[in-house]
């Protein structure tokens, strides 16, 4: 029997006080005395912080409907209101005022309100990405050596461009908010697989962004899960969010062809060969940034990404886990991987997998 409307909001309220106790200890440093949350119904906005009567008060569409990221970033947000007025005392700005801003800033918190993940670059940015296109559609050659080539030239641009960033930005410790983003990637999920967390290593060691794994709660089961967040450029996050679809519709596919071939019937190693396959591919561009230092195009990191990322994540801790790197199958699946171009979206009937770059 499913939960009555009552019970499914009773335990998002329940959930929303969890995760306001854990913000106000990894953001605030514990010093916002907690604050009576409610849901509000009809509302034009998403969220609100009231000092009369004392509260924070966030839409019930946007809690029950809306991904629990987005959730969180609005409830910082109105966390980031209440610090303003109850621990710092100001109250002869606006509500986005210079204050509010330096908050939201050193916290790496969302300064629009709308919580909702955005990848989309600055008009001035977008050029890079159909340029990666433009490539990336030249992969889908039947030539083997020109599909490489493409590909191999598409990952080439996006090192150029993000050294090309460190050079023209500094190093001046400021990071602007309209240039950093986050996402999160893929459905949560109660346990994460091993083929996505050797792809979450795969995206922090090629593609420009800091991937970690966060604790969500799932309105429609009422349980805690795990979900991949990655941040950075935003351009690096509309290339990461391509990728990780890709791969991941890719291994399934390689996966088929691989039981069909060895007269499976089971899918028992489905996972150890779809992470052998992540781990052959990562294999690959390991191989094809030995020839990009043989250009002199080396790729140190980011410090204003670090910056962003340790704002929105300043207490992480790390875990280990087993992999089944030595097992046949996934051997079969990282030789499969090694041989893998990545080119233009997969598509599946008419529904392509994953938002796309821009067209």
């Amino acid at each position: 029997m499913p939960p009555s409307p009552l019970d499914v909001s009773a335990g998002a309220l329940r959930a929303l006080a969890h995760d306001y106790g854990q913000l106000n200890w990894a953001l605030f440093g514990e010093c916002l005395r907690p604050a009576p949350l409610s849901l509000m119904d009809g509302a034009s906005m998403l969220g609100v912080w009231r000092p009369d009567p004392r509260g924070i008060a966030l839409c019930r569409a946007l809690v029950l409907e809306r991904p629990w990221g987005t959730v969180l970033e609005v409830l910082k947000h109105e966390m980031a209101h209440q610090f303003v007025d109850e621990v710092l005392g100001v109250h002869d700005e606006t509500a986005h005022g210079p204050a509010f801003r330096r908050v939201c800033m050193d916290r790496g918190i969302d300064l629009r309100a709308s919580g909702s993940p955005d990848a989309s670059p600055p008009d001035k940015e977008g050029g890079v990405l159909r340029r990666v296109r433009k490539l990336l559609a030249l992969a889908d050659s039947p030539n083997p050596h020109e599909a490489e080539t493409a590909m191999r030239t598409a990952h080439r641009l996006m090192l150029k461009y993000n050294l090309a960033h460190l050079q023209e930005e500094g190093s001046d410790g400021r990071v602007e908010s309209d240039a950093y983003g986050y996402l999160h990637l893929g459905r949560p999920t109660g346990r994460s697989t091993e083929a996505e967390r050797a792809l979450a290593g795969l995206l922090g060691e090629f593609f420009f962004v800091q991937p970690i794994w966060v604790s969500v709660y799932r309105v429609e089961d009422g349980k805690r899960v795990n979900a991949l967040e990655v941040t950075g450029r935003r351009e690096n996050l509309a290339m990461a969010e391509y990728v990780y679809h890709f791969l991941l519709h890719a291994a399934d596919a390689l996966w088929k062809e691989h039981k069909r071939t060895h007269a499976l019937r089971r899918d028992a190693g489905r996972q150890a060969y779809r992470a052998g396959v992540i781990r052959g591919f990562a294999d690959r561009l390991r191989n094809e940034r030995q020839h990009q230092k043989g250009e002199g195009l080396v790729w140190i990191g980011d410090p204003r990404a670090d910056r962003h990322f340790r704002r929105r994540h300043p207490r992480v801790r790390t875990t280990r886990t087993r992999t089944s790197e030595r097992s046949e199958v996934a051997g079969h699946g990282r030789a499969a991987g090694k041989n893998l171009v990545l080119n233009r979206p997969l598509t599946t009937g008419t529904r392509t997998r994953g938002r796309l770059l821009p067209s």
